[in-house]
């Protein structure tokens, strides 16, 4: 949260600007350290007191052992904790009890399935049918992706691609000043300023008309871009609004499971996604890490419902008196259909979902690639599984590349991000940094023929905590656009090769230490 403040020095009036953290923060952070040091604290006193309690704080530790090494986790994961619980008596596994699972608690669970099992109109058998008949590979990678991500495919819309953040601004602000029913929004980060101000205008009006109007954003995404109680100021001017999973001071993982998502639904007929927050930096109104390059897309037609149905689970859940979803939520589309497919979905935490969707879809894509696979993303820490999937691409002839920034917005993320280099280009994959500035853009291109566009990271973040969406497609007369914006990009790239791995001895520790605990970052 930003606040300005005007000095009188010498008769002269200067301004500042200060980032602050409102107090709510503040003190859901520090009853969270308490009850932490609480807890450790007894424990420890048990042991120092009650004559042999340290033998049964011992067997503990050894279970907390023997439970991670024998779970299901990814090895990476697997690594730091094991560290951590052998490494610090008593502490380390309280924190393993504390913080070690990822999966969302049973009362929340039980309320999102009850949502997310409500009837809505979905997509067409015939279309599923329709693109195994075309092609069955490309039909098994969407049977695979409906099921995991309970979804469904639907014919090509109007699918607009935007190469940058100003212009999709743009085509939204215009789409939103047409709404006659209902304006659905879901960020990550909402920031005021000359991105969102307008946008609030348009909400306002159109909420005081009657159209319904409804606002996510995350709790922790915007600690530092809205007041504690901002959804307080948006209800009072008739915009039904909420925070995502609202930071309430716990000693367990609520700060992990955040809502990454980044939808915008007009009239059930318009849907907006991509790596756009609403924020002036996504648009170069102001200038943080160089030029900041991100992409998004327009989508129209059926499928539009999926990116509906998700934003109303995400509102459901996180409000005290949820409502019936109406039958004008998901309008039959009145665009013709195109020739090409596409599957909007959704991706979060076990057990909303059983399986990592983003992360099966990326390499369901990559693994399937016969001449090309191009891929822009911020972050790059990957397990080993998706390391491999890039390597055995790029060792049986295909041209992987991956173009990610040159200014960081997160100097020890970068470094991580940097870990990887050696072992990727040693299989021929091709690694580029976005010289102008910091790259945002998650894209993933396949053979001109498949794409995927969302708000998945190629980090450990995005593919087992947030909760996330992304646009599978193919054959869609977008995928062009993709392709083209990916070749300009390039060329303002940075080739890293070899020598640009040459580091000292500090900085190759430095990336040691973070490559270790890079899944918790």
């Amino acid at each position: 949260m930003k606040k300005r403040i005007e000095y009188n020095i010498h008769g002269k009036k200067i301004s500042r600007e200060y980032t602050y953290v409102p107090f709510r923060y503040i003190f859901a952070a520090l009853v969270t350290l308490l009850e932490i040091l609480a807890i450790i604290g007894i424990v420890v006193a048990l042991c120092y007191y009650v004559p042999y309690f340290y033998l049964a704080a011992f067997c503990t530790q050894v279970m907390c052992i023997i439970s991670i090494v024998a779970s299901d986790d990814n090895p990476d994961y697997k690594v730091p904790w094991l560290l951590i619980v052998m490494l610090l008596p008593i502490a380390g596994f309280m924190l393993y009890f504390l913080f070690y699972s990822r999966t969302l608690n049973k009362k929340y669970v039980r309320r999102l399935d009850e949502i997310k099992n409500r009837p809505y109109t979905q997509g067409a058998e015939f279309v599923f049918e329709s693109l195994k008949a075309e092609n069955i590979e490309a039909g098994n990678q969407a049977e695979m992706l409906c099921k995991i991500g309970d979804t469904h495919v639907y014919n090509e819309g109007e699918i607009t691609y935007y190469p940058s953040g100003e212009e999709l601004f743009s085509a939204m602000l215009e789409d939103i000043n047409k709404a006659e029913k209902f304006i659905f929004m879901e960020y990550f980060i909402i920031e005021q300023g000359k991105f969102w101000d307008p946008i609030l205008e348009v909400l306002k009006d159109k909420a005081a008309k009657g159209v319904d109007v409804r606002v996510v954003y995350d709790d922790i995404g915007c600690m530092f871009t809205l007041p504690g109680n901002y959804f307080k100021s948006l209800q009072k001017m008739g915009i039904k609004a909420t925070p995502f999973s609202r930071l309430k001071g716990a000693a367990d993982g609520e700060f992990n499971n955040r809502s990454h998502r980044k939808i915008t639904v007009v009239d059930g007929r318009i849907g907006y996604t991509g790596g756009v927050n609403i924020a002036d930096e996504y648009i170069n109104e102001i200038v943080r890490f160089g030029h900041w390059k991100d992409v998004g897309m327009r989508l129209t037609g059926d499928a539009v419902r999926e990116l509906t149905r998700l934003f109303l689970i995400d509102y459901g859940v996180n409000v005290k008196k949820d409502e019936p979803w109406q039958e004008d939520f998901f309008p039959k589309a009145e665009v013709q259909a195109g020739e090409g497919y596409v599957i909007p979905f959704g991706d979060g935490p076990k057990p909303l979902y059983a399986r990592r969707v983003g992360k099966s879809v990326i390499c369901n894509l990559i693994a399937g690639a016969k001449r090309y696979a191009y891929i822009t993303t911020p972050y790059l820490i990957l397990d080993d599984e998706m390391c491999q999937t890039l390597e055995t691409a790029a060792l049986r002839g295909v041209s992987v590349r991956l173009i990610l920034p040159h200014i960081p917005d997160k100097k020890l993320v970068f470094e991580a991000s940097k870990s990887f280099y050696k072992r990727l280009i040693e299989a021929g994959v091709e690694i580029y940094e976005y010289e102008p500035g910091f790259i945002h853009a998650k894209t993933y291109l396949i053979d001109g023929e498949y794409a995927m566009v969302g708000t998945i990271n190629l980090d450990h973040r995005s593919l087992v905590h947030h909760f996330e969406n992304g646009v599978w497609m193919y054959r869609c007369r977008c995928i062009a656009d993709v392709e083209r914006d990916f070749c300009e990009t390039l060329t303002k790239c940075i080739a890293v090769d070899k020598a640009a791995l040459r580091t000292n001895i500090f900085k190759r520790a430095l990336r040691s230490v973070i490559r270790i605990f890079a899944t918790m970052l």
